[in-house]
């Protein structure tokens, strides 16, 4: 006995059509906008560059030959600064936009100005980059355009190979001058943190004096000249008003002596890094152990530098650790003598943890101050296993 056979009968849902599929990607569409974009790019940008170095070139025996070409050359940053944001948008190319160009009061003078900016490197591999991209537009614009109507089938692969070349090109002509550049950009983020950090610590010793010692002595004044108006009709008060101003001028010499600390302690400069840390570590709350295993003492600057690195780690162990130890270690790596090598320094304690170097909090201050001089700031802090702390400095010899 066969088998009935079963029959479908149109419906709605067999006579629905399959969606539509793009034949080619959003990327694919992107590069090969890109490509077809190449040839009226490179052509006002040929046009442009031909233009300016012949007739700044031609002019340069005269005293506006240089200036035209210097403003000819600025002229191509701006080109290249639209090279690249077109590559980012259609190639997804990220490339760092190079530092810009002092103006002549920045410079020091219109001559130094003059010579930043006609050895620009940026400008001239941009002028570069404008002469080789015409005859390599015209090939892209070509290909994809006959890819169109008659490779389609393989236009995604031929146009990934065209893209992966611009790629190339963009990031090898129209990056910043590699590690110069971003030497340059960091030294001025650097330079403004640096700025930042003498301002508040200037603050911080104004409100000090202030609202410390300077009251106090304010007070001690006048509880002097109350007791000089007393020493005749009443001795007793005013012996025992002198007696009460001595105490405030005890006082007042502390708050100076530990206000001169915070800037830059006496001991660190009379018997270095070891016996600093160790009166730091004296004053913290938690029984500290303080090893320092140096050759012989950094700069002054790296010294004073780690010295208030650890004291401000401590005063945290003493403030939010709950810790019931912590240890402070210094040494050096690299070889001995002279500069090199970094000065290394770990506290760590065994707390409660969660410590964050991000965001608002103290050690934030303390990444930003180590990252001005080169330094490496490391917290590994997990909930309830302690914290250990690693920061790196660049070692300095005392000239």
């Amino acid at each position: 006995m066969t088998a009935p056979i079963q029959v479908s009968h149109p419906g709605p849902d067999n006579d629905r059509p399959p969606p539509v599929r793009p034949a080619l990607g959003a990327v694919t569409w992107q590069e090969i906008a890109h490509l077809l974009s190449n040839l009226p790019l490179a052509l006002v940008g040929f046009v442009y560059t031909v233009v300016m170095v012949s007739t700044a070139g031609g002019l340069s025996v005269t005293a506006i030959g240089l200036p035209l070409l210097a403003t000819g050359l600025f002229g191509s940053r701006q080109l290249g600064r639209i090279e690249r944001a077109r590559a980012r948008t259609l190639l997804g190319v990220r490339v760092e936009e190079p530092t810009p160009l002092p103006g002549p009061r920045r410079a020091g003078g219109f001559f130094p100005w003059l010579w930043t900016a006609l050895k620009d490197p940026v400008a001239w591999r941009t002028v570069l980059y404008e002469l080789v991209r015409l005859p390599w537009g015209v090939l892209t614009f070509t290909v994809t355009l006959a890819g169109l109507f008659v490779l389609w089938p393989v236009l995604p692969y031929v146009s990934r190979w065209l893209s992966n070349v611009d790629r190339l090109m963009v990031r090898g002509l129209l990056s910043p001058s590699d590690e110069l550049e971003r030497r340059i950009a960091e030294l001025e983020s650097d330079r403004g943190v640096v700025v930042d950090t003498a301002a508040a610590d200037m603050r911080r010793i104004e409100r000090d004096l202030h609202d410390g010692a300077q009251a106090r002595l304010v007070a001690l004044a006048m509880g002097l000249g109350l007791a000089k108006e007393k020493l005749l009709e009443d001795p007793d008060a005013a012996a025992a008003m002198v007696d009460e101003a001595h105490g405030e001028v005890k006082l007042a010499l502390q708050e100076l002596r530990d206000l001169a600390r915070g800037i830059h302690p006496a001991v660190l400069t009379d018997r270095g890094l070891d016996a600093a840390l160790s009166s730091v570590a004296a004053r913290c709350v938690v029984p500290v152990k303080v090893a320092v295993d140096l050759p012989e003492r950094p700069a002054a600057a790296i010294e004073g530098i780690a010295y208030f690195t650890v004291s401000e780690l401590l005063q945290n162990v003493s403030k939010h650790a709950g810790a019931q130890s912590a240890s402070v270690e210094v040494w050096r790596s690299g070889p001995p003598g002279g500069s090199g090598g970094r000065l290394l320094i770990r506290v760590s304690d065994d707390g409660r943890g969660g410590a964050d170097a991000v965001g608002g909090s103290g050690l934030a201050g303390l990444v930003e101050r180590l990252e001005a001089v080169d330094g490496v700031f490391v917290v590994n802090s997990p909930e309830g296993a302690g914290t250990v702390v690693t920061a790196e400095l660049p070692w300095r010899g005392r000239g």
